[in-house]
Formats: structure tokens, sequence, C-alpha cells
């Protein structure tokens, strides 16, 4: 297969379509990227390469960062964890508070931001150093010392989190949030303010196309099992209301992030990472959605 030769067809494919959609806006930061921006890289269990575009770039990972804040949760405190946050697609926008308030406190699925405010409630009680553990955590992933936290995304976003605050507030209410709610809030900002490269993020990716065992390291970082059910969140809840369309037409289990970034992977075989910051109706990249629809049909592999 002529990965090189598919992902540059794509590259071309794409291009016209890079200025649609709107780059997230209700984040200031987030709005000074530029819309053409296009990167897109994959990486083998065999540590084959490929790449096309602006794939070392750094970018803001955003909701991405909610599969590194499950798999944190999951290793600390195994099953525990789904007995406060759920397993279903919400069919609601992210960040909605009807269906919240309806299921008294208990969030549909990690990977909403009530989900996540959850995950990052448990981590600061099952950790000394929640901030500097779960980074130290990412980097560990990728094998790298380098990936940081963006200040000045963090702070853009507590500035305007208001939804998140009445989010956490609310989940407080129904006893579902045991830490001080400026801390959750905080702590979950920084998480969702990462910037990767497309590059950086396939690596770390790679554990999880690799069944949770670390591919440079071979650290187990989750069991084959809690592997398992992450893969399949990913897959049924990593799109917002929009998991039933990605399934559809890419059929691989991934997160979106509204930085614009994809992270998809293929279990047994590769993982995959795509980034355009346009956005569509459901904060998913237009354009990285219509790459990765490309690229599982050029190269028949998916999980069905």
């Amino acid at each position: 297969m002529d990965y090189q030769r598919i992902l540059e067809e794509i590259a071309d494919e794409v291009k016209p379509i890079l200025k649609n959609g709107i780059v997230a806006n209700y984040i200031p930061e987030l709005a000074k990227v530029p819309q053409d921006k296009f990167g897109m890289y994959l990486l083998t269990l065999d540590q084959e390469t490929y790449a096309v575009g602006d794939y070392d770039e750094k970018f803001s990972i955003q909701s991405i960062s909610k599969v590194f804040m499950l798999a944190m949760a999951v290793g600390k405190c195994k099953e525990k964890v789904y007995r406060r946050v759920d397993v279903e697609p919400s069919g609601d926008p992210f960040n909605s508070l009807v269906q919240l308030e309806y299921e008294e406190g208990i969030p549909r699925n990690p990977f909403i931001n009530s989900g996540a405010l959850v995950v990052t409630d448990m981590l600061i009680s099952n950790l000394d150093d929640p901030r500097g553990e779960f980074l130290e955590y990412v980097n560990n992933l990728t094998g790298q010392d380098d990936i940081k936290y963006n200040e000045k995304v963090a702070a853009s976003e507590k500035l305007h989190g208001f939804k998140n605050a009445a989010m956490v507030n609310l989940i407080k209410s129904y006893g579902n949030i045991h830490n001080d709610i400026e801390d959750v809030l905080d702590l979950y900002f920084d998480f969702c303010s990462i910037e990767m490269t497309c590059h950086e993020l396939a690596k770390a990716f790679r554990v999880f196309a690799n069944h949770g065992k670390g591919v440079i390291d071979s650290h187990r970082y989750l069991t084959k099992s809690q592997f398992k059910r992450i893969a399949a969140i990913m897959l049924t809840c990593g799109f917002y209301d929009e998991a039933g369309e990605f399934a559809f037409r890419v059929g691989l289990p991934g997160k979106s992030g509204v930085g614009g970034g994809i992270a998809a992977i293929l279990p047994n075989e590769y993982s995959i990472v795509v980034w355009s910051p346009g956005l569509n109706k459901k904060g998913n990249s237009y354009a990285g959605m219509k790459a990765l629809e490309l690229f599982t049909s050029k190269t028949a592999s998916s999980i069905f």
C-alpha cells in the first residue's frame, strides 16, 4: 500500500474545502489559528511513518485529551470510573446541561464536557500532583519530555468557560463532584490546553492501537479489557453527537477536539491523526472528517 501517495491525494482533494467550517471562536485563543492549516500523519505499529502538510505544527488538542484522562483514571480507579460516568452516546451537544439534569448528575459518557469534569475530579482525588502527573503520562505515551500546557489557551478558556462552570456546579449539587469546583475547572482547562503535533498525537494513540501496551517502552498502560472498553467508547462517543456519522463514514475508534484535531486507530495496525481547524456545526473538523473518510475508503481499512 502506497500510503504516502494516498495521503498526498487526500491533501489535494480536501484543499478546496479547507475554507468550510468555522474556527472555534468561543475560545478567543483558538480563534487566532489560520483556517487553511492542514496536517495528516499515519504511524503503523511497524514504525512506518507517512505525513503530509502541517503535521509537525503544534495545536491545542482540546477534547482529544479526554482519552488520556479516561485512560489514566481507569488505570488508577479501575471499574469504579464507570459508576460515576456512563458509557452511552449523548445525542446532545457536548456542553448540554439539559441531559445532565435529567439524569441527576451522571454524565452520559467520559468524552462530553460533563463526563470529563467528573473524570478530572477523580484524578484530583487519586493523584498527589494531578497537573504534573497527567503531563508526565502524556509525555510517556509519546516517548518525549517536552509536551506542555498552553497557558494562554487555558486562561482564555477559564475566562469564557461559563457553561463548564454551570455543569460542574450542577454535578456538585447531585454529589458527583467531590473536590472544590474551582480546582476541578482549573485542572480541566489545563488538560484541554495541551499542545501537540499530528506526529506526537499519533505516537500517543499508537499505544491504544497496540491494545494499551507501549510500543517504545513496552509498558502496559491499560489491560486488554480496559483498552477494549475505551476503544468502544471512542467509537460510540468520540465525536460528540456526530459519533454515528463518523462510524458510518470512517469506521475507526477515535476522538475529536475543537482545536480541529482528530486522532483515530485501527487496532493492531496503525494510529492516524488529522488537523484542520475549521469545524462543522457539531464541533468536529470539517476537512478532517472528510480526510479520514477518504483514507479508510482508499485503503479499505476500518474495523468493519
